[in-house]
């Protein structure tokens, strides 16, 4: 679910597809207010809604991909597009939502985390891109999705290490209570939400590639000289890859609530789950990955399909 119109989102997800090897996309785009939005014209939510249903694509490749476009970026528009994507996912038969936006908690929030509980659908919110908490990220009816940084060896590319990316958001809920899927972490997250849930490569120096033409910034150059292909990170990668991931496991859980009660109950599973126990993230790097769950990267990374 993204704000404004991406008019070239369905030819853009067809290049990426394509690049990639992957079969070509079921896709649908809806306007949540039944009328075209404008464009964005910074270009900026085009390039987010590329990144967002071409790596869900990727990561769930036979999976149905809707991409509803809220009328504008403030939150009543965000909200009712919410409830649009929502109510489609469940007509579908049932699935995920994902977010890739959110901003500062606000006192009123837990007001509005009901706009998270629809039967059949499991919402994804992004916890952000600097230290510290948002909303919608902490709802207790949203997998929050945090972020990670993949080390490679320069020369052959191999693996050297996964550890918290700096900038990933993450800690205790300013205003949101603990709730009963995190009770085995109580211990440390005391009577507050903590985020996040689990989380996805998002370090933009090791990010992921995204095909978008439209302009970003007034260039369209992207990323090395190649023309419209990005390099992109963020948690607005984590949302949208970690909820393909859950898709294409197939268990397709009734709720957020019970997808995240499933990913609690496997959290010290290393067959479901890679727990992160390295260096530091949060405000004043004063929050660090420790084994079991941590306020860096919430049970992990993902492991496979297993656990989720």
């Amino acid at each position: 679910m993204d704000a404004f119109d991406d008019a070239n989102a369905a030819t853009d997800l067809a290049i990426f597809s394509s690049q990639f090897g992957l079969p070509a996309a079921n896709f649908t785009k809806v306007f949540a207010s039944g009328v075209k939005p404008p464009q964005d014209p910074t270009g900026g939510w085009e390039l987010e809604a590329s990144l967002d249903i071409e790596w869900a694509h990727a990561m769930a490749p036979s999976a149905r991909i809707i991409l509803v476009e809220a009328a504008s970026n403030s939150l009543s528009n965000l909200l009712a597009a919410e409830t649009v994507a929502a109510n489609l996912v469940a007509a579908a038969g049932g699935g995920e939502v994902s977010n890739s936006w959110g901003g500062g908690e606000f006192s009123s929030e837990a007001s509005l985390d009901n706009r998270f509980v629809k039967s059949g659908v499991v919402f994804f919110a992004s916890t952000g891109d600097s230290p510290g908490t948002e909303w919608p990220g902490v709802s207790p009816n949203v997998v929050a999705a945090g972020g990670t940084t993949i080390s490679r060896n320069p020369a052959t590319l191999a693996f050297i290490a996964e550890r918290p990316w700096t900038e990933t958001g993450g800690g205790r809920s300013v205003f949101e209570t603990i709730p009963t899927y995190q009770t085995p972490i109580a211990s440390i997250v005391g009577t507050a939400r903590g985020v996040p849930d689990v989380s996805f490569d998002a370090n933009p120096e090791t990010g992921a590639w995204v095909f978008d033409s439209t302009p970003v910034g007034g260039s369209t150059s992207g990323c090395c000289g190649v023309r419209g292909w990005w390099i992109v990170g963020g948690t607005s990668l984590s949302s949208p890859a970690l909820a393909g991931i859950v898709n294409s496991a197939g268990h397709f859980a009734t709720s957020s609530d019970s997808e995240l009660t499933t990913i609690y109950s496997n959290l010290a599973n290393p067959a479901d789950f890679k727990d992160i126990a390295i260096d530091y993230c949060g405000p004043f790097a004063g929050l660090s990955g420790k084994a079991g769950w941590d306020f860096c990267t919430g049970v992990g990374s993902i492991q496979g399909k297993v656990g989720k």
